[in-house]
């Protein structure tokens, strides 16, 4: 006999089923809205800064370090005859990128000169001078409209 038939005596029951009350879903509902809604706007403050007045604008530069470490350094050691590439397409549409490549007292720059209000980002990278000669540098960008 399987344990869902039923016994002598005993009557068929439904109510078996886990059921939820229509305003405890409403609640559950309710809580998952507001949360997402604190979280867009979060996400949106810490992704745009307010320079005075009304003015907004975005970290550009973060971003666009990433994206020229990549074609700096694609296989994670950067090479300064890439600079070039990396100034031409890392930067958002629009806007200006100048690249900066430091190492051991010498110095590697790709894009146009940048005004003094930037948006600046900076990481440390490996880089490689000569074949078989990798040390430890700076990778700048600066990004502006």
């Amino acid at each position: 006999m399987s344990r869902w038939s039923m016994r002598s005596g005993q009557a068929a029951t439904t109510d078996c089923r886990g059921q939820l009350e229509p305003s405890a879903a409403l609640v559950a509902v309710f809580a998952v809205c507001v949360g997402l809604a604190l979280f867009a706007g979060t996400l949106d403050s810490t992704l745009a800064r307010v320079d005075g007045g009304d003015e907004v604008r975005r970290d550009l530069a973060t971003p666009t370090l990433g994206q020229a470490h990549a074609a700096v350094a694609p296989d994670g050691i950067a090479n300064p005859e890439r600079l070039a590439a990396a100034a031409a397409t890392a930067g958002p549409d629009g806007y200006h990128v100048a690249v900066t490549l430091t190492a051991e007292g010498e110095r590697w720059r790709a894009g146009p000169a940048a005004p003094p209000d930037v948006s600046t980002a900076v990481r440390p990278v490996s880089v490689r001078l000569d074949p078989g000669v990798v040390v430890s540098g700076t990778l700048r960008v600066e990004v502006w409209p």
